[in-house]
């Protein structure tokens, strides 16, 4: 009875985080609305679209960080800051490596965050080294198309070396994701991958510019931030869990 008492007890606890952690995320979904409605393609650069565009991540930032304090400014804090820095660079596009820059080092900071101990993952087997494998190659392959328009770019010097870089960090992101084997850090990884590939596609002409890009971009873009941060909030609460448990 005892242990029947305490399962639901902790589903109880769940359910309330859930709920509590879905109404601190409120001001996210109302600063993202916010920005797509806003948003037209025509937009000036400006000091406005760049708070308006980097709000939500700043957003998130403050929500992992009250959720899970100091632990994670090193890690997925970091690197929702880092990546509010690439958003108001990448409003001026003379600013594209600058931001790419700061996006290299949000990639760092949360492939550090995946690799510390409450993402360690229980075992490996073989349908993850394959994933692991996948990524890789869609990187690779991804930089071998796009290195011919890199090329024609005006700063390609620049360009060739700082993409083939960028490519590996966010590869490399997106393979510690696999290896947490937590749903909302596995699939935010991999929308920031399809969304930075969109946008490397479109900025350098490596395709036709689609009518609504800009939107596929900023929604995977926006999408893969929120899962990265529940992953991380969740990862802790897991974490805290699990010494509980072992306390007990």
């Amino acid at each position: 009875m005892d242990i029947l008492e305490t399962h639901a007890y902790d589903r109880r606890q769940r359910r309330n985080l859930s709920c509590a952690l879905l109404f601190s995320l409120l001001p996210f979904f109302l600063a993202t609305a916010a920005y797509f409605y806003l948003w037209t393609p025509n937009s000036p650069a400006s000091i406005v679209s760049a708070g308006v565009k980097s709000a939500p991540i700043l957003l998130l930032a403050v929500v992992v960080l009250y959720w899970n304090g100091g632990q994670s400014v090193l890690g997925v804090v970091g690197g929702l800051l880092f990546s509010a820095v690439g958003d108001v660079c990448l409003i001026w596009p003379e600013l594209f490596i600058h931001g790419m820059g700061a996006f290299a080092v949000a990639h760092l900071l949360y492939s550090v965050a995946f690799l510390s101990a409450r993402y360690a993952p229980n075992s490996s087997s073989s349908w993850i080294r394959f994933l692991y494998l996948i990524l890789f190659m869609i990187g690779g392959s991804f930089y071998v198309y796009i290195y011919p328009f890199l090329r024609k770019a005006p700063d390609s010097d620049a360009l060739v070396p700082a993409v083939g870089v960028y490519a590996i960090l966010i590869t490399l992101m997106g393979t510690l994701a696999v290896r947490t084997r937590h749903p909302a850090t596995l699939f935010g990884s991999l929308f920031f991958m399809v969304s930075d590939l969109m946008l490397a596609l479109q900025v350098f002409k490596a395709i036709a510019p689609l009518q609504h890009g800009n939107s596929v971009i900023m929604v995977t873009y926006y999408l893969a931030q929120l899962l990265i941060a529940v992953g991380d909030v969740k990862a802790v609460d897991d974490t805290d869990d699990f010494s509980k448990w072992k306390r007990s």
